[in-house]
């Protein structure tokens, strides 16, 4: 592991008790998959990424049947204790391997939501991660993807997200650049107020614009592929913080 993902790695586990606090469950994001599938019932879901859990839980109950990866333990741990469902199976596995963790054409979706994809190195990790939802995806199975919407924060260079604050905590979030990269490093600071303890991190994070991100998933072999300003499915485009993805695997493929 290198020291980028220790830090990463140590950083979610330090915050992993105010996670599902800083990041709770958003209905919008279920509301967004069953406009994308004719039922949740019994469809097979791979939730690559799943942090707390709160949307697996979320999904499992609907009826869906989730398999829920994440590469923390402590998250997964806490994800497995107080989100756990007879439908809902965690396990701690790297995105990069699910190709060699899961039999091909097994999963009816595959969700990669909160911005987890840009934790990757470079676009060369992030094809070899479309290829892989590609070969685990049943043919006409569909890819959902979120991440941030790095055209308007390049473009405007936003140095600051909103803050995220309750009784108990202030979590902080910016931005540094680098003229001429796509990378940039996010700096977090989540403040404890009934103690004041700060716990801090800094980490590099792939800043992929709309264009690369639709060229990807292209070569990766996937069709159409729409792009969102947020779950309730708002155009793409203009100084908006979200983007949501939705495509699919055709029903035949170069596989077959």
């Amino acid at each position: 592991m290198t020291a980028v993902k220790e830090n990463q790695d140590r950083f979610y586990s330090s915050i992993s008790p105010y996670y599902s606090l800083i990041f709770p469950y958003n209905p919008a994001q279920i509301g967004f998959l069953e406009s994308e599938n004719e039922t949740l019932e019994n469809q097979q879901f791979l939730d690559a990424g799943c942090g707390s859990g709160e949307l697996a839980y979320a999904l499992a109950g609907k009826g869906a049947r989730v398999t829920a990866i994440d590469l923390n333990p402590a998250l997964l741990g806490r994800a497995a204790s107080e989100k756990n469902h007879k439908r809902i199976s965690y396990r701690i596995a790297n995105m990069l391997d699910i190709d060699k963790l899961f039999d091909h054409s097994r999963f009816d979706g595959v969700i990669c939501f909160g911005n987890t994809l840009v934790h990757l190195d470079n676009t060369d990790q992030v094809l070899a991660f479309f290829r892989s939802v590609f070969a685990v995806l049943k043919p006409g199975g569909k890819f959902f993807l979120q991440i941030l919407n790095y055209d308007h924060i390049f473009g405007e260079k936003v140095e600051s997200l909103p803050l995220i604050e309750n009784d108990q905590f202030l979590f902080e979030r910016r931005y540094r650049f680098t003229s001429g990269s796509r990378k940039i490093r996010f700096i977090t600071r989540l403040t404890i107020k009934s103690s004041g303890e700060s716990i801090e991190n800094e980490t590099e994070l792939l800043g992929l614009g709309s264009c690369d991100l639709t060229r990807l998933l292209q070569e990766a072999g996937f069709g159409t592929v729409s792009l969102y300003a947020d779950f309730a499915k708002h155009p793409f485009g203009g100084n908006h913080l979200p983007l949501v993805v939705s495509t699919y695997k055709n029903r035949i493929t170069r596989e077959e």
